[in-house]
């Protein structure tokens, strides 16, 4: 095991991914020369190549664009959008050809492409620099989606995502990258895509999150430990969901409160909400409650603080729900 940061376990998967695999390669704004922004592709360049890390113009929808073509060469690109905001000009490459070549060609074309990006706030930066745009992608058919929270689950979900036949959108959580170490395993390692991770055992109430959120529904269960014996459920990938997790959780705990940094309505809580409403209506002790980013444009650093979801916030609906 090695002891990592979350962005260190990024760069590792991809070395490991690389070294395993000679069609797969790295593209994007400023991964080659300057190692990435953050970090992520430190050493690719130096190891593998100018024609396996490249550096790419300004152009999301430039450098998505040409994933495609790889693909249909063979070759496995993994994209790095430098900033989850940033990426809403490869969205049309992406709705529109991306998540539907291999319905297009029924399916004799496999289109393995990985789409890397940092999102969300709580790192004090500009405009444009810290959306939660999860609900896009998600909400395109076609495409698979996933977001770690630990180091571990950022090594052996991108190693899982680069594998696989089909595009695969990876939300790693800015907040986080540099935070905490723990234990990662080394060499080869995967996470499955699909399977949602128990963070903690509990018996009265169930908060489900996924990326920076876990870790603060971890405090707010710590805050809450002569109240209530709280479980947390991390959900991993977004798409597709472990819905036999989520059920089984709720079934056990009967109350749920959701947590998600993105915007209210029509979020990615809103349909676990729905899924709960259909599949665990006898199940339920009390209403599903959600604390979530609020339906305005991600405020500068002087509200973030106000925009985000906090331990607070969860706190309270904890105990609204344990009274109802």
């Amino acid at each position: 095991m090695a002891d990592l940061l979350m962005i260190e376990a990024v760069n590792d998967a991809l070395h490991v991914e690389l070294e395993r695999d000679d069609t797969v390669m790295v593209m994007g704004e400023d991964v080659g020369r300057a190692g990435g922004v953050f970090r992520a592709t430190a050493g690719l360049r130096e190891r593998f190549g100018a024609d396996r890390c490249v550096d790419t113009p300004l152009a999301e929808a430039g450098i998505l664009g040409t994933a495609i073509g790889l693909c249909m060469a063979g070759f496995r690109p993994v994209t790095e959008m430098q900033y989850d905001a940033f990426s809403y000009p490869c969205l049309d490459q992406l709705i529109t050809h991306v998540g539907r070549y291999h319905w297009r060609t029924g399916g004799g074309m496999e289109f393995p492409l990985v789409v890397r990006m940092p999102y969300g706030g709580g790192v004090r930066a500009p405009e444009m620099h810290d959306d939660s745009p999860e609900t896009y992608y998600v909400h395109t058919p076609g495409v698979k989606v996933a977001i770690p929270s630990t180091p571990a689950d950022a090594k052996g979900l991108l190693a899982a995502a680069i594998r696989d036949p089909d595009p695969v959108v990876i939300f790693e959580p800015k907040l986080i990258y540099r935070t905490e170490r723990s234990e990662v395993p080394e060499g080869d390692y995967i996470v499955p895509l699909g399977k949602a991770r128990l963070v903690r055992a509990g018996d009265d109430v169930t908060l489900v999150a996924y990326g920076a959120m876990v870790p603060l529904c971890e405090r707010a269960a710590d805050a809450l430990a002569d109240e209530a014996s709280v479980e947390v459920l991390d959900l991993r990938t977004l798409k597709p969901l472990d819905e036999d997790g989520l059920l089984a959780s709720v079934a056990k705990t009967g109350r749920v409160v959701i947590v998600q940094e993105a915007p209210r309505t029509a979020g990615f809580g809103a349909e676990l909400a729905a899924i709960l409403a259909e599949k665990a209506m006898l199940d339920l002790r009390g209403p599903v409650l959600r604390v979530t980013g609020y339906d305005v444009p991600y405020p500068y650093w002087k509200l973030e603080d106000a925009y985000m979801p906090s331990v607070e916030r969860i706190v309270d609906a904890v105990r609204k729900l344990l009274a109802f």
